[in-house]
């Protein structure tokens, strides 16, 4: 049984992210968002390390950032922390496909 350790890895930037805008700006909104985000995501690397054919919730979670987050960055054009975001969610994605 392997660890999803990239998927941890995600869950944890994603929790960080919220709590940073939450400590930065003072945003409810993005400590919420992170909390849940990265609480999905992390049980997501919880399934995937017990069954590795179980990457539907992380699909989601990632999948779901990466409209949120690219919409945001496509209106906004700032590099943090929506196209960092975007860009995460999108080779998580891709890790998620590929392996």
């Amino acid at each position: 049984m392997a660890v999803d350790w990239l998927g941890f890895g995600y869950a944890a930037t994603v929790l960080f992210g919220g709590f940073m805008g939450y400590k930065r700006k003072g945003s409810l909104i993005s400590l919420i968002a992170g909390l849940f985000f990265g609480g999905i995501s992390a049980y997501g690397a919880f399934r995937i390390t017990l069954d590795p054919q179980d990457k539907w919730i992380s699909l989601a979670a990632s999948g779901a950032l990466a409209v949120v987050m690219g919409i945001r960055f496509k209106k906004s054009g700032k590099l943090m922390p929506a196209g960092i975001m975007s860009g995460l969610s999108l080779l998580m994605i891709v890790q998620l496909l590929l392996f």
